[in-house]
């Protein structure tokens, strides 16, 4: 059986450095970011994949991922495109340095999407990263699945996305 780095190359992508340079100057929604102060800790942080810490300076931004992706791509994802709100760090932080899959702990839906932007589907996750290997294996066991968008199930927020090997 091939692993999901195997199929995937990469695994969770955090958002991309430069884009988040963008995002916290004016977010997708043309609306400059609001950083504060988070005093419980707990957000998912999009930038590094990892929950905050009480005390950390970060900022509620509206991403959309899949249209910054079909920009680059030439996708054209229609009406699936949609943005929604992401917890990033109030100033640059070191990225991602975790292997695996973050924010495992909780149900999660694994979305589908084609080369040419439209979902093709997806999954409930339940907890543990051994259910997330297994959503991640049958996505791309179908050779039309470019790229998985990782969703909390409750608010149906984007929290990181998979791609398959040799798209960057």
């Amino acid at each position: 059986m091939t692993t999901l780095r195997e199929t995937t190359g990469h695994g969770a992508r955090a958002i991309a450095p430069a884009t988040l340079a963008q995002l916290r100057e004016r977010d997708d929604a043309g609306r400059p970011a609001a950083p504060f102060t988070d005093e419980e800790g707990g957000a998912p942080l999009r930038c590094c994949l990892r929950r905050s810490v009480p005390g950390e300076r970060i900022a509620l931004v509206t991403y959309a991922p899949l249209r910054r992706w079909a920009a680059r791509t030439g996708a054209t994802p229609g009406a699936y495109d949609e943005q929604g709100p992401v917890f990033v760090h109030a100033r640059e932080c070191a990225g991602s340095v975790g292997e695996g899959h973050p924010f495992t702990n909780a149900h999660r839906v694994v979305r589908r999407y084609g080369a040419d932007g439209r979902i093709l589907g997806g999954r409930l996750a339940q907890e543990g990263s051994a259910r997330f290997d297994a959503a991640f294996a049958e996505a791309f066991d179908d050779p039309a699945v470019a790229l998985v968008h990782v969703r909390a199930v409750e608010y149906g927020c984007f929290l990181y996305e998979v791609r398959r090997t040799g798209d960057r």
